[in-house]
């Protein structure tokens, strides 16, 4: 055994037969104490294998554009495989919005899509590459694109589709731009609010019920008992179904969901305006003269000499909502649509969006909070100071009010208080939530409906269990 040769092929094979007889005697990996699966029924892939990143990639980004009636605004957010958000930064979400929104460029759909290539830079900026084509992109129009006469609206999308096809490394499906119906819009709210809530995989009645006040539409969303579901009317033709089914986190809830046309803030001041049989307007300040434009429609705004009414505006308001229509069912809302029929998922409402600006812009909430406890009463107790207050003076008294707001802040503050009483039934007493952030484990998320549509995005993907669907 002098020839170094053999020597090394002897122990060459002694290790082997020593690896051999360790492999066989023992089916585990570690020390005694470890409870590791069997080495038979576990997958060993070599470090070099290509579908290691897959393995160690447990997370998906997902990009979600809000195209809203106001201005554009682009959501980016990252989950873990159960469906719970992951940092970005030191945020939950990426969030950027820009003005104005997709609808202003109805003449020009080229520069509307040309508009959001700001906000795509920013979303594709946080995206690791490596996930750009796993990344789902979405963008969804609201009120803004549903009211569009003729064929702007689809001209619009169909320029976005193509500016996102020539400029995007993202996924982008065939049905990655859309409108989204009024329903989806109200059902993807209320699950942002009650995902972050930490609600979802609860009995329907821990949650809570949502109202969105947008500038061309309000939605109204909460659960409703499989039974109430069951006997629920069918919609008039024309409307959506009352009733959306979801599967959230193992739980079927059972959504009533509503949108509101023409009545989000913006577009309701022109239906108020609408219906004063003078030119002279009870909702407009004292002095102020002149036009409002919406959906590029002028409608005088006059205040009278006599100064405005909370009583005679609220009789204007509640003859725009059409809150006597003629109501086919044992309870309706207003425009004779049904309520929903109330029940468990009602008792605790959050409201959203425009309900937020316009307490900010009155003075009854810290501009700096994500959220507030208040009652409809303080709309009415701030729309009574308002009423009664001069054009001139109106910078003075509510010094938040934006100047192309000031002209209307009686109107709305009326609107909303008669919204939430004589259009939702919520008590004049009762606590309600204005919010416009969740705070979601250490960091704030938007409580806007793309996380709703994100969730749904994301639990689609084939690494994920279907989380969350609609029925």
């Amino acid at each position: 055994m002098d020839n170094p040769k053999i020597l090394i092929t002897f122990a060459l094979c002694f290790c082997l037969l020593v690896l051999a007889s360790a492999s066989s005697s023992s089916n585990y990996v570690g020390n005694e104490n470890n409870n590791y699966p069997p080495l038979k029924n576990r997958k060993i892939i070599s470090p070099n294998h290509h579908s290691t990143h897959k393995l160690l990639t447990k997370e998906s980004y997902v990009v979600i554009f809000d195209a809203g009636s106001t201005g554009s605004r682009v959501h980016v957010y990252r989950f873990n495989q159960q469906l719970d958000l992951l940092h970005i930064g030191n945020d939950l979400e990426l969030f950027v919005k820009t003005k104005p929104g997709l609808s202003a460029y109805a003449e020009d759909p080229e520069a509307a899509a040309e508009s959001l290539v700001p906000l795509l830079e920013e979303a594709e900026n946080v995206v690791p590459q490596e996930l750009h084509p796993k990344t789902p992109l979405k963008v969804g129009a609201t009120a803004g694109l549903r009211q569009l006469k003729g064929d702007a609206s689809e001209r619009i999308l169909e320029a976005v589709r193509e500016m996102l096809n020539n400029r995007s490394t993202l996924k982008v499906e065939a049905d990655a731009v859309t409108v989204l119906s009024g329903n989806q819009e109200g059902a993807y709210q209320w699950v942002t609010i009650n995902y972050l809530l930490g609600n979802l995989g609860k009995h329907y009645s821990k949650t809570v019920a949502v109202v969105d006040l947008g500038g061309g539409s309000v939605q109204m969303a909460y659960a409703v008992s499989e039974e109430d579901a069951a006997n629920a009317p069918n919609a008039p033709e024309g409307v959506e179904s009352y009733i959306t089914q979801m599967y959230l986190k193992g739980i079927k809830y059972y959504l009533y969901v509503h949108s509101y046309l023409r009545y989000g803030l913006l577009a309701a001041r022109a239906e108020v305006l609408k219906v004063s049989q003078s030119s002279e307007n009870p909702c407009i300040l004292a002095g102020f003269d002149g036009y409002y434009t919406y959906g590029g429609v002028e409608y005088k705004a006059q205040g009278s000499e006599s100064g405005a009414s909370f009583s005679k505006c609220r009789n204007a308001v509640r003859k725009a909502l059409k809150v006597n229509e003629t109501c086919d069912y044992e309870s309706c809302t207003f425009g004779g649509i049904w309520s929903g029929g109330g029940g468990a998922g009602e008792n605790n409402f959050f409201v959203a969006s425009f309900f937020y600006e316009v307490a900010d812009e009155a003075g009854f909430v810290d501009p700096d909070a994500a959220s507030a406890k208040v009652r409809p009463s303080d709309f009415a107790k701030a729309a009574k100071i308002a009423c009664e207050t001069e054009y001139k003076d109106a910078k003075s008294t509510f010094p938040r009010f934006k100047d192309a707001d000031t002209p209307y802040m009686c109107l709305d503050l009326v609107y909303q208080y008669t919204l939430l009483v004589d259009g939702f039934g919520i008590k004049p007493s009762e606590e309600i939530t204005l919010v416009k952030q969740i705070m979601y484990e250490d960091s704030l998320v938007e409580a806007a409906w793309p996380l709703g549509s994100a969730i749904e995005a994301v639990s689609s993907l084939p690494k994920f269990e279907k989380l969350m669907y609609f029925i």
